[in-house]
């Protein structure tokens, strides 16, 4: 078969073309591809900043790619850790309501998770603060199911399983062109032309490079940054696991929450904020051609319009460490401000339909003989052996 040169700017996903599904992945008939990375190093985008969550799949909605790919991923993200000594540790999570108007949702969210077939158990508040001491509640679930991993880790694994078969990876490499023809698509990189059959996982680029042929696309991506603080060393015992709120049907992210990260540190975390820029993690990175595009396009006015209340909090919260103390204190009180460091933040690739809805689940398309995974935020990293396997099955034979 034709070499399959995949461009990313985030290196997880740079990878993920290269595996099946199931237990400990191996490699594919087409583990001789091409891989350009726009990045000297893998995993310097969303894999490198996310919160080390695998997720169980209890939020989606039952048969969708999220909710099936989700549970499947989980179990093969754990197996290859384990096959490659990547750390990772099943810890499990609790999510908890804070006021009674909030406890029919959780129970709704108890319902979804058992449809989705995860080992859900609602508890009351004595039987929360077992798990975690500090946490306050009027009720909660805990989901089994749930672990952290060291996302780099496996990317480092997946890449040194990639060298081993012979794959040619070209790293600082930037995609510029994609031209079909009869024989596949021809990529036009900065350094070169590679032909064959392609696989664009390229993450916060996504839509750029799928629109280099030339095709108009039904969404556009909008970056969203999460802004993450950890806490003091002195204040991890406040966090023994995973801590969530119940989320909010009003808005389309989870809430700020608290994670207990595989080196043993805590992340609190991330509220959600327009980014200014596709790679803008911090309030002054912009990059104005990015921003105008997005301003310019009516999905982003259609979906602020919709949000515009919600939006502004977290504009708040992002400007306002005691702002976002205080969210964090109604899951647990004791926390402060003085016990909040900056951390780095992460930047979601999402995916906005004309109309302003965001694409709720995960979107890949097949044009000719390319591929494009055009929406894949979380839980895309807990699915990404599932994404590759399902990625496989569309590529020509």
């Amino acid at each position: 078969h034709s070499p399959t040169p995949t461009e990313t700017s985030d290196g997880s996903t740079l990878c993920r073309a290269a595996w099946s599904g199931g237990t400990c992945p191996p490699l594919t008939r087409r583990s001789s591809e091409t891989k350009a990375e726009t990045e000297g190093e893998v995993a310097r985008h969303q894999t490198g900043h996310n919160s080390g969550v695998i997720h169980s799949g209890l939020y989606y909605k039952p048969g969708s790619y999220k909710a099936t790919m989700c549970r499947e991923g989980a179990r093969s993200m754990m197996q290859f850790a384990a096959a490659e000594g990547v750390a990772v540790e099943r810890c499990g999570k609790l999510v908890v309501a804070t006021s009674p108007d909030e406890v029919p949702r959780l129970r709704a969210l108890a319902e979804r998770g058992r449809q989705n077939g995860l080992h859900v158990r609602e508890l009351d508040p004595a039987a929360a603060r077992d798990i975690e001491p500090y946490v306050a509640c009027t009720a909660a679930l805990h989901v089994a199911e749930t672990a952290i991993i060291d996302y780099r880790g496996v990317c480092e694994a997946l890449v040194r399983r990639l060298e081993a078969a012979g794959a040619d990876l070209r790293l600082s490499t930037r995609v510029v062109g994609l031209h079909e023809n009869d024989r596949g698509t021809t990529v036009e990189t900065e350094t070169g032309t590679i032909d064959g059959d392609v696989v664009n996982c390229a993450g916060l680029q996504s839509d750029l490079v799928a629109s280099l042929d030339g095709r108009r696309l039904p969404v556009r991506i909008i970056p969203f940054r999460g802004e993450y603080f950890e806490l003091r060393p002195q204040s991890h015992h406040l966090v023994r696991g995973l801590i969530y709120p119940v989320p909010d049907p009003r808005f389309p992210f989870l809430g700020v929450h608290l994670t207990r990260m595989i080196d043993g540190g805590v992340h609190a975390g991330p509220n959600a904020v327009l980014a200014l820029a596709r790679e803008g993690y911090t309030w002054r990175t912009v990059r104005a051609r990015e921003l105008a595009a997005t301003l310019a396009y009516p999905g982003f006015w259609r979906l602020a319009s919709r949000h515009a209340r919600t939006g502004l909090a977290e504009v708040t919260r992002s400007l306002s460490r005691r702002r976002f103390a205080d969210s964090l204190q109604k899951l647990v009180p004791e926390i402060v401000q003085d016990d909040l460091v900056p951390a780095p933040a992460g930047v979601r690739a999402q995916a906005v339909l004309r109309d302003g809805s965001l694409v709720d689940d995960f979107l890949v398309e097949r044009h000719g003989r390319t591929v494009h995974v055009l929406n894949a935020p979380s839980p895309a990293a807990t699915s990404a052996l599932e994404i590759a396997a399902h990625v496989e099955t569309l590529l020509p034979d």
